[in-house]
């Protein structure tokens, strides 16, 4: 460390930053984020855009978010109860204290859950993994609720949205043609459910905040180095996976722990910005080290992956992340950009040039997918085919929707594929949860001091915003452990929001 910090690099790097504090392009940066700030807090036209919508503000007051909220906590209130009654019992066990303690440290317990769990291998996978790992979690929740009063399940911070979004996850089922199919889906469902419910419940202070944020970049860190081992040990190139007549020179895509590049790829894209904010709020060298080892490594695999749609969302990650947490420094990346264009791998640099190509087999296979999905919402335009894959992959086939070589499996469009199982009130649920979460985030971390919950509420956001971007040209949930992700950074945006709002 201390030859780096003496090198020749550093002291250039150094030099660099003195000088561009120093200048005139960063006032200029500064003024004109200034100048945007007040925009956004004055413009007439903005404002409705970036403020919290009516629907949102009256879901704490709503009559349906108390009677949830009553339900949903009424075990932890009746286990409360009888704590009080038997208060002197409970106090005096070793073993109750101990269960009081762990459940103390849910969030903290989550950290390590979430990185075992994402490191099993696909071939030794098994969904019923996550609904069990969050249902212990939440016993852990109900647990320490139990000994603390102060507890409990915060379903006021979860929203109205993501609240309509399990609704129509229920009526999916309910309307589905294949009902028995869609029952397994709902499974996947109610363990995304569980891990918000209990992400945002479970999270106290900025260290419980870096605890998940460490340990998605174990997950990156391990499933990162398998890819390159996979690299080096010379995985065979599957051609199933890109048009090797544009792409000849392109060594194997890389797919680690997961059953597909571009699921692998997908992950990265969601842990990675968190991997970052962790090394830019951690406060110990040797965490410093390994969050830089954990960003090195998924950044060169998420090279390995060859995936466009996932390089295009991390794109909008980087730019969404800077803005949001140091708008000044935005000349400094776009120029960063513009020089490490030069050193690209030539392989990666034509892997991105074909997405201007209209020729390809990868991008002309997604159109007759997009047509399937757009006849499936024009049919049934209210209750979708039903939840899950399955359901909509019967619909396509009974009505003859899809004509093309390669079969079925979804729209290959998050947006498309969720209507086309939900209906409309699954559409709305969605693309709601998602900008209602990405504007209370970036709202508060608008107006709060700097600190670890802030970097990591910059960070999550970030990622929803490339996950919203990478969606357009992928179904991210076809396999239910990304789902399970996507709706944890979603957890993690809501409750560093919490956070940073409690201490501004």
């Amino acid at each position: 460390m201390t030859l780096l910090k003496e090198s020749y690099l550093c002291h250039l790097l150094a030099l660099l930053l003195a000088t561009y504090e120093d200048s005139g392009l960063h006032r200029l940066a500064v003024r004109g984020g200034a100048w945007c700030s007040r925009q956004i807090d004055e413009s007439a036209i903005l404002q409705p855009l970036c403020r919290e919508g009516a629907v949102a503000r009256s879901w704490p007051d709503s009559g349906v978010c108390r009677l949830l909220s009553w339900l949903v906590n009424l075990p932890g209130g009746l286990l409360r109860k009888f704590y009080l009654a038997l208060e002197g019992t409970f106090e005096g066990s070793f073993f109750a204290r101990l269960a009081f303690r762990l459940g103390d440290e849910t969030a903290v317990a989550e950290g390590w859950l979430i990185l075992l769990l994402w490191i099993i291998p696909y071939e030794r996978w098994n969904n019923a993994y996550t609904l069990m790992a969050f249902l212990l979690l939440l016993l852990l929740l109900l647990v320490g609720a139990m000994g603390r009063g102060d507890r409990h399940l915060d379903v006021e911070r979860v929203g109205f949205y993501p609240t309509l979004m399990f609704g129509a996850v229920v009526l999916g089922v309910v309307f589905s043609l294949t009902r028995n199919a869609s029952v397994r889906f709902l499974i996947y469902h109610v363990s995304a459910a569980l891990c918000v419910l209990v992400t945002v419940s479970a999270l106290r202070s900025a260290e419980e905040l870096k605890r998940l944020a460490a340990g998605a970049s174990g997950c990156v860190a391990l499933s990162s180095l398998y890819a390159i081992y996979q690299r080096l040990s010379g995985l065979e190139v599957n051609e199933s996976y890109v048009d090797m007549d544009l792409n000849a020179d392109m060594p194997s895509r890389v797919l680690s722990f997961f059953d597909n590049p571009n699921t692998f790829a997908e992950v990265l894209l969601l842990l990675l910005p968190l991997t970052l904010a962790l090394l830019l709020c951690s406060k110990h060298l040797l965490s410093r080290l390994a969050a830089a080892v954990a960003l090195v490594l998924g950044t060169a695999a998420l090279g390995m992956t060859y995936c466009r749609s996932a390089w295009i969302g991390m794109a909008c990650v980087m730019v969404v992340l800077i803005f949001l947490w140091k708008p000044k420094l935005m000349p400094v990346f776009f120029a960063l950009c513009l020089l490490a264009i030069p050193f690209l791998p030539a392989s990666i640099w034509n892997r991105i040039l074909t997405i201007f190509d209209s020729s390809d087999s990868s991008t002309n296979s997604r159109f007759p997918l997009f047509k399937a999905g757009l006849e499936v919402i024009t049919r049934r335009p209210l209750s979708g085919a039903g939840l899950g894959t399955a359901a909509v992959q019967r619909y396509v086939k009974l009505l003859n929707f899809y004509h093309a070589r390669t079969p079925f499996v979804h729209a290959h469009n998050i947006y498309l594929q969720v209507w086309a199982e939900m209906g409309i009130l699954g559409f709305v649920g969605f693309v709601g949860s998602l900008l209602w979460g990405i504007k209370r985030a970036a709202h508060t971390v608008r107006h709060c001091a700097d600190g670890a919950a802030r970097t990591i509420t910059c960070a999550a956001c970030a990622a929803l915003c490339g996950a919203m971007v990478c969606g357009l040209a992928d179904y991210l949930w076809n396999y239910p452990r990304v789902m399970c992700i996507f709706w944890f950074v979603f957890a993690v945006a809501l409750g560093g929001a919490k956070l940073c709002a409690e201490s501004a």
